[in-house]
């Protein structure tokens, strides 16, 4: 059914294509795959959408909308076959959208369509009133467009298909019937890969376990071209390695792991009287004095666009933010060796973050308090499905202050005041094979926004012969990463994620302001020797704007307004806060670090263009890095007093250890886009704290 995770679905499928194909090991013929569960599955979805209409120039396709951008599609292939890898509303110019008014009629409604037909990559605009196509030249852009979900279900019967592979299976000890194959992206190494559209499948057993990525068949390696799903090389350097025992790591709940903890009062936020914000127009989202619109995408997973907060001096709705999403992911895995080195995958551009958020589950990925929001994303044949409960919006108390401060008795009075740290919470999650992303936007009364990306699921693994340290070389170098249990190595790796932020702090016209701060010398004019000074310098040109964090030579970022000055004189604007972060320490002219060259600094800015979007590019699958936030960054455009996007990329180091065997724990980090110098003081004086006989009161069901 819907709900079921991608990973299960996966499971599923290989296991029945590998039962029926153990009778049929050396012919080429596979039996017709299942219908998707994630498409074809009407019984599981609420509302069918098929009423909707759009309300806002922003608001995504509905199902009505598709199914004409469909029809212009196939007159446009005129029978040819084709496959559909994008349908989104193409936005319209930014000048319109800020310009129109709720009640004025929409602009003129359009599909960017993404597609392959014959080898072939084509973008194309159609036009949703009249369906014409506009076909947009792509031909200088390397790569190819984001895997279907149906590719992906369909190329897992290819090794099966193939004797080769069959045979080197049974010689490894396994059961056809206990294998599933899953398709990972080969990233791009050469011009050797160019031509075909490839994927790499790595196999595990599924014996025993629900936790299959503990079992890797390790050093199998099938490729396989996606458009014809023939199998091109099978690569076998594993032979000699153990197929790790399932014993203690399956993660479901019901199966044996020891004592179960579970504390015997549930926690829960209750909201009888209904939550504090609403949704008007199924996008538009209005919380305190906060709006914003709130789209799903499914290569972005979340679009928070048009986010403005009411002034409380005047109560006018201010600009802040113009759009923001996460523009791509990176993930490079630190071994070399040739089962391994290909493994640098761009999670957003090759598999889509949205395409995989899959449905949330209340209680468990939102708390009870929250409200949901589903999605409609197109098939590879371009037919509108429903993705249900795809982003959550919640309210989030924990007991924290906002602010608090106690006065002692040298005023001659006691006074203690505080304000209550409520916010509210924009949250997806996507599970891309075994890691799962959870990514909260959350926005506080005070006017912060807070980004905070969680990395949770199952780590991949390597399988070894080594069973104790004891065995390996004194440095371990040899491990690429940490032995976790017996057979098995959990490699070393990072995770990036970029985001795209088009600040729009009171307008469209905005600065880059580097707050830099240094160390000063008072030069015997004070008993203090030293103090710290801070040196403002305006952004000139994007070059002056890409910027490497360092804990020694810091600075505060600032997004300004120079044209919007509070009453004593210092311009409007919002800051980048980072939290804790990471830098790769791949070689510049790698070629997994030449595709995603985003990570080469932590912030960049660029000047508005509609077409940069993805800063690993708009066909990030076996590109070849010509078409990156690098590379549009190096032509060092003017930036000063300009429509500008701020990219931050927030990364992790990650050296497993062994509480990350079987499953492993969430980690989460972050930044804050924080107002300075934005209201004339501070937000937080006006927001009412709670009192007790406000609050609801809960009964047990033993007392009700």
């Amino acid at each position: 059914m819907e709900g079921n995770s991608f990973l299960r679905r996966l499971f599923l499928i290989s296991a029945v294509a590998s039962v029926v194909l153990l009778t049929l090991i050396a012919l080429p013929t596979k039996p017709n795959p299942p219908k998707n569960p994630l498409l074809h599955h009407p019984a599981a979805i609420k509302n069918d959408h098929a009423g909707d209409v759009p309300h806002h120039p922003l608001d995504p396709l509905t199902v009505q909308e598709m199914d004409r951008a469909h029809g212009a599609i196939k007159a446009f292939f005129a029978g040819k076959a084709y496959g559909v890898h994008s349908l989104v509303l193409e936005e319209p110019d930014k000048e319109a959208v800020r310009r129109w008014r709720r009640g004025q009629p929409l602009p003129l409604r359009k599909a960017s369509v993404i597609a392959r037909a014959a080898r072939t990559n084509y973008v194309l605009t159609v036009g949703l009133e009249g369906g014409e196509v506009t076909q947009h030249d792509a031909a200088h852009i390397s790569g190819y467009p984001m895997l279907t979900l149906e590719e992906m279900e369909s190329v897992m019967y290819a090794p099966f298909s193939n004797a080769d592979f069959n045979r080197t299976i049974l010689s490894r000890g396994v059961d056809l019937a206990d294998v599933a194959c899953l398709p990972f992206s080969p990233g791009w190494f050469g011009e050797a890969e160019n031509g075909r559209r490839l994927v790499k499948l790595e196999c595990f057993t599924i014996k025993d376990t629900a936790n299959f990525y503990m079992r890797p068949i390790e050093g199998v390696i099938v490729v396989t071209d996606v458009d014809t799903n023939q199998v091109v090389e099978i690569v076998e350097k594993g032979n000699h390695i153990p197929i790790p025992k399932a014993e203690g790591t399956d993660y479901r709940l019901d199966v044996a792991n020891g004592a179960v903890i579970k504390l015997k009062s549930p926690v829960s936020i209750e909201q009888p009287n209904g939550p504090n914000f609403v949704i008007e127009e199924e996008h538009l989202v209005k919380w305190a004095n906060w709006e914003f619109h709130l789209k799903p995408d499914p290569r972005a997973g979340v679009v928070i666009s048009l986010a403005k907060v009411r002034d409380p001096e005047t109560g006018a709705m201010r600009d802040v933010m113009y759009q923001g999403f996460s523009s791509e992911l990176f993930v490079p895995y630190m071994d070399p060796e040739e089962a391994w080195y290909f493994k640098t995958y761009m999670d957003a551009g090759e598999y889509g973050f949205g395409l995989h958020a899959l449905p949330l589950e209340p209680l468990n990925d939102c708390p009870r308090n929250a409200k949901y929001m589903d999605a409609v994303f197109a098939a590879s044949d371009g037919t509108p499905y429903v993705r249900s409960n795809m982003i959550c919006l919640f309210e989030r108390y924990a007991g924290d202050a906002a602010w608090r401060h106690t006065e002692n008795p040298f005023t001659g009075q006691m006074i203690r005041e505080a304000r209550p740290k409520i916010s509210l919470v924009a949250r997806m999650v996507a599970s891309l094979a075994n890691y799962d992303y959870v990514v909260d936007w959350e926005f506080h009364a005070d006017g912060l926004i807070n980004v905070k990306v969680s990395l949770t699921g199952i780590v991949i693994v390597k399988g070894t012969n080594y069973v104790n340290m004891n065995q390996v070389n004194e440095d371990g170098a040899e491990l690429y990463g940490t032995l976790l249990s017996d057979n098995i190595v959990g490699v070393v790796h990072d995770h990036y994620i970029n985001f795209y932020l088009d600040m729009d702090v009171d307008g469209s016209d905005n600065s880059f302001l580097n707050v830099h701060l240094q160390r000063a010398y008072t030069n015997g004019k004070s008993p203090r020797k030293s103090f710290m000074k801070v040196n403002k310098t305006v952004a000139k040109t994007e070059k002056d704007a890409q910027i490497k964090l360092k804990l020694t030579d810091p600075s505060e970022f600032h997004v300004i307004n120079p044209n919007k000055k509070s009453r004593v004189g210092n311009p409007a604007g919002y800051k980048v806060v980072p939290a804790g972060t990471a830098a790769s320490l791949l070689d510049p002219t790698d070629a997994p670090q030449m595709r995603n060259a985003f990570t080469n600094n932590q912030i960049w800015v660029t000047p508005y263009n509609r077409s940069e979007r993805w800063s690993g590019g708009l066909f990030a699958y076996q590109s070849h890095g010509e078409d990156t936030l690098q590379v549009w960054s190096d032509r060092d455009r003017p930036i000063e007093n300009k429509d500008i996007v701020l990219w931050y990329t927030l990364g992790f180091h990650h050296v497993p250890c062994q509480e990350d065997y079987p499953i492993m724990p969430t980690v989460s980090s972050g930044f804050d886009l924080k107002p300075v110098n934005f209201f004339l003081r501070n937000p937080v004086l006006r927001i009412a704290p709670y009192v007790e006989s406000e609050l609801p009161v809960c009964k047990t069901p033993a007392s009700a």
